[in-house]
């Protein structure tokens, strides 16, 4: 789901192009003008990531070695990506895959012909990446062999499925089946544990400490497939909002990865942990990339291929990861979205076809300036209109910058969106409430 209008036949595409200026009208060049600034950002990640493992914890050299292995192909994917989305641009728009971005309508940037579904580059990348590194690592006896290809074809399916709803327009309803269809390798091949801890307060009452589900546990991983999948998916609307959530989410998930396996000393959670690492890399370079065309002015459309892609690998490593709880708290923004979505989503309040702001002009010194606009929140149930509601009208790029803020906020800045949102917990908080609940609550 994107802030575009897509272009439903060719006759429509030609009558629109006729209204349209010549260099409108013309394909636009894809270049990507923002990757420097997007590398040098990425190092506030990477930096205390590299940190946590050369420095603070001390791992096994054997791990270390096949993390860094794993982190220097995702390397290469993340240039390998970034040559390959212009060359796939060029053949969306030929099939006239592509669409209008409606937050700019009005401007010259609105009326040009945008690429979409370019997350099928990301997609294909990541399983280029992460079948080359199973050649290397991965022995034909392995325990962790058989969920890896599971996973694998989990996400494949799900980039496929995610292709389909670009081209086809699949209904909502439809939708949300989708990820239940792509979760079934993963779900028949698990063969984890299928128990869980108790919380402390509640093990007087309830009598047992560890309590075995069996075949609800896995339900429950099928209905987490589906949440992480379509909560990407309906918190959009914004250049860059889609990649930069799934970038900051893959960027905790890999800090709190680390920090599992430096303070563990049991070799099965070390590598379960290890494997949520191997295809989170490739995920978060990929991601990189493709943000470096979607950031805000946007030159290409993510589409429904990628939104799909990234919530399925994301539910993915925490399942096999074993760290699904922490996952949702890495999602609160996502849960907080989806709940005040519900109403609409169930066909209880209409729900129109683009639930994003209105876009609205500006006026500078009397003088009308179409380069400059601002959005203007509607009464639509999603934490994007919530947040022009409580702070007011602003632009594309400062709302998208602010929804990624309050992704990754810290505990100080959580009481600061409390007003906002009601309730606000960032990804470092999620950290800081794991920690306080370690030995209380588990």
């Amino acid at each position: 789901m994107g802030a575009r209008k897509r272009a439903s036949s060719d006759a429509t595409t030609t009558a629109e192009a006729t209204k349209l200026p010549s260099a409108a009208a013309a394909d636009p060049q894809i270049t990507p003008l923002k990757a420097g600034r997007i590398m040098r950002y990425s190092l506030i990640f990477l930096v205390p990531y590299l940190y946590l493992i050369f420095y603070h914890y001390s791992i096994e050299s054997e791990l270390k070695k096949w993390i860094l292995i794993n982190a220097a192909i995702s390397f290469a994917g993340f240039f390998l990506t970034l040559a390959m989305i212009p060359v796939a641009s060029r053949y969306v728009l030929k099939r006239n895959l592509f669409g209008y971005d409606i937050n700019k309508k009005g401007t010259p940037q609105g009326s040009i012909k945008v690429p979409e579904s370019l997350g099928i580059v990301v997609g294909i990348v990541f399983l280029v990446l992460t079948i080359l590194f199973q050649y290397f690592h991965f022995t034909a006896d392995s325990n962790w062999l058989v969920e890896y290809n599971a996973a694998l074809a989990s996400i494949c399916f799900m980039i496929l499925l995610g292709f389909v709803d670009d081209v086809l327009d699949i209904p909502w309803r439809v939708k949300l089946l989708l990820p239940s269809i792509a979760a079934l390798p993963l779900l028949m091949a698990y063969a984890g544990h299928t128990t869980i801890l108790i919380p402390k307060p509640l093990i007087p009452y309830v009598g047992l400490e560890i309590l075995d589900l069996g075949w609800v546990y896995k339900l429950y991983m099928g209905l987490l497939a589906v949440f992480c999948t379509n909560s990407i998916n309906i918190h959009a609307g914004l250049n860059g909002l889609e990649v930069g959530q799934t970038v900051v989410i893959a960027s905790a998930i890999l800090i709190h990865n680390v920090m599992q396996i430096g303070a563990s000393t049991d070799p099965e959670h070390k590598q379960a942990h290890a494997f949520s690492v191997y295809l989170t890399q490739p995920l978060l370079a990929t991601s990189l990339a493709l943000l470096s065309y979607n950031w805000y002015p946007s030159s290409v459309f993510v589409g429904d291929t990628y939104t799909y892609f990234a919530g399925m690998t994301m539910a993915v490593v925490g399942i096999l990861g074993h760290f699904s709880e922490t996952l949702l708290l890495f999602f609160i923004p996502q849960v907080l979205n989806f709940l005040l979505s519900l109403p609409q989503l169930s066909g209880y309040i209409p729900c129109p076809r683009h639930r994003l702001p209105r876009w609205a002009p500006v006026y500078s010194s009397g003088l009308f300036d179409p380069q400059t606009g601002l959005l203007t929140g509607t009464n639509d149930g999603t934490v994007v209109n919530l947040f022009l509601r409580q702070f007011g009208r602003m632009s594309e790029k400062s709302l998208c910058i602010l929804l990624l803020v309050f992704q990754v906020v810290n505990h100080t800045c959580s009481l600061f969106f409390l007003k906002a949102a009601g309730f606000a917990i960032g990804c470092c908080f999620c950290f800081l409430l794991r920690w306080f609940l370690t030995g209380w609550y588990k």
